[in-house]
């Protein structure tokens, strides 16, 4: 399950599929200018979101 953290103040999310329940997995989109950005998608093809914000930037989210 992909488990977001807070780098600034430590405060923490895991992530499921509104649709079927399903642990949400980390994973990244490349965008058309190369760049990537994190997102967590639902491993039963319901769609997918951009990492959540706390603190006013990004939650990261450890691969593995």
């Amino acid at each position: 399950m992909a488990t977001y953290q807070c780098e600034k103040c430590g405060m923490s999310v895991n992530a499921t599929c509104g649709h079927c329940d399903a642990p949400l997995e980390n994973d990244a989109l490349e965008l058309p200018d190369g760049s990537e950005v994190q997102i967590s998608k639902c491993p039963n093809g319901h769609g997918k979101i951009k990492s959540p914000l706390c603190c006013g930037q990004d939650m990261s989210c450890s691969i593995g």
